[in-house]
């Protein structure tokens, strides 16, 4: 007769808000964070490629891009959110389910139109990382939290990095579609990753899902460190989106005529952005963030300026590149820690809010990138260029006043959570404590 195994059970741990992150966890939601974001930028730099394969402009090839951009951004409106009401691990596994099978559906789309079809719900699956963002910052200590979330960040950037080389070297020896099944594959393993290591997380916040909604909403509206981080990373972004955008038509046409490897490998300049987002998470724990954002839209504006008047010159675009990334990075990062500050108690929510408008702008800057390369050629991308990141650095300034002192809000729930109290609602002219409520 066998003998029944002793062996204990793995037990999973449990989500302790401000209880400390173990480095292993940190490692796991690095890595994940960085495969999960690449999935919006696979096919970056295949835009040229992309193009020539379906006979179609620069344009319409640049929607691939916007079309990821747009899921993304009602990814971030209507499914982050529910980090706050429903078991982070399972949302994150189910969405990465749903990625793996719209990336296998893009790589055998007949049509550009159904490849961007495809490739926007890609982007509203690519959400998970927004998921575990939140989820670092909510268990990292508070004088820690800028560190962790630079560290988690940063494995984002060095994804998006690894994309854009990987995808260009795949794409012109094998073919775009193929980096698209390497994508799908990479977002299979993640898949069991997660499910196996992601914590447990005790009740979740009991309220509606219109209502967890409103809440978000209501932080937009009411709460100005958020509101005002939220308009200056659309900026950024729509920045970031643009340049990425508009380089692979840049490089693929005269002067240059570059293959997608070369293109691709352009996204090295993600290292300096990495960096920038390390030590930018610092500056923020130090309560520098407000300064630290003019600084990082000044060097965004000066980078366009470079490549404005690089020429044939690939060493300038390079170098630009590699500013613009890091002031792009770094001030996404200083946002963060000022928006984390501002709603600790609803990290999804407030991780919602800023990321949906963070993309809005990103969406428009790639469909800007399209038309104005496509009509007015390289001079006119750069022009947008340097007036995003102006528009940055004087927002930045403007409200610098505002945005520096830490503001805690309520958790959006119509109990505080575990003593069956009703929460409070604020009154016009009250204090900013207790800020925002679900009822």
């Amino acid at each position: 007769m066998g003998e029944v195994s002793t062996a204990p059970t793995r037990r999973r741990p449990t989500v302790v808000p401000g209880g400390g992150i173990s480095p292993r966890l940190i490692a796991i939601l690095t890595v994940a964070t960085g495969a999960t974001a690449a999935n919006l930028y696979y096919i970056q730099p295949l835009l040229h490629t992309l193009a020539q394969d379906f006979g179609a402009s620069e344009g319409i090839a640049g929607l691939a891009v916007t079309a990821t951009q747009i899921g993304y951004a009602l990814g971030l409106a209507f499914v982050v959110p529910l980090g706050d009401l429903v078991s982070r691990r399972r949302l994150a596994v189910g969405m990465l389910t749903m990625t793996t099978l719209m990336l296998l559906a893009a790589a055998a789309g007949p049509s550009i139109g159904l490849v961007i079809g495809a490739l926007g719900v890609v982007g509203l699956g690519a959400v998970v990382a927004q998921v575990l963002v939140p989820l670092a910052a909510e268990m990292s200590d508070p004088d820690e939290r800028g560190h962790v979330v630079g560290t988690v960040m940063a494995g984002l950037l060095l994804g998006i990095l690894a994309a854009r080389i990987l995808s260009g070297a795949i794409g012109e020896w094998l073919g775009w579609r193929s980096v698209l099944v390497v994508g799908a594959a990479i977002a299979a393993l993640l898949t069991a990753v997660l499910w196996r290591e992601l914590p447990a997380e005790g009740t979740r916040a009991r309220v509606s899902y219109p209502a967890l909604l409103r809440s978000a909403v209501r932080l937009l509206r009411d709460v100005p460190a958020v509101r005002q981080a939220s308009v200056v990373g659309a900026l950024t972004m729509a920045s970031f989106a643009l340049f990425w955008t508009a380089i692979a038509f840049r490089l693929g046409g005269a002067p240059f005529h570059y293959g997608d490897t070369a293109i691709g490998m352009l996204g090295v300049a993600g290292v300096a952005g990495a960096l920038a987002a390390t030590r930018a998470g610092k500056l923020g724990d130090r309560g520098l963030a407000p300064a630290g954002r003019v600084a990082m839209g000044l060097v965004m504006a000066g980078s366009y300026v470079m490549l404005w008047l690089s020429g044939d010159r690939i060493w300038i675009v390079i170098v630009a590149a590699v500013t613009l990334d890091a002031g792009i990075q770094g001030l996404h990062v200083l946002n963060q820690s000022i928006i984390y500050a501002a709603a600790s108690d609803a990290p999804s929510r407030v991780t919602s809010v800023y990321m949906t408008t963070y993309f809005v702008g990103g969406a428009c800057g790639s469909a800007m990138a399209g038309q104005l390369f496509d009509h007015a050629g390289w001079e006119a991308v750069c022009v947008a260029g340097v007036a995003l990141g102006l528009g940055a650095a004087v927002l930045s300034a403007l409200w610098a006043g505002g945005a520096a002192p830490p503001v805690r809000v309520q958790a959006a729930s119509p109990t505080n959570r575990g003593s069956g109290r009703t929460a409070p609602r604020r009154r016009r002219g009250a204090g900013l404590t207790g800020l925002v409520s679900d009822t």
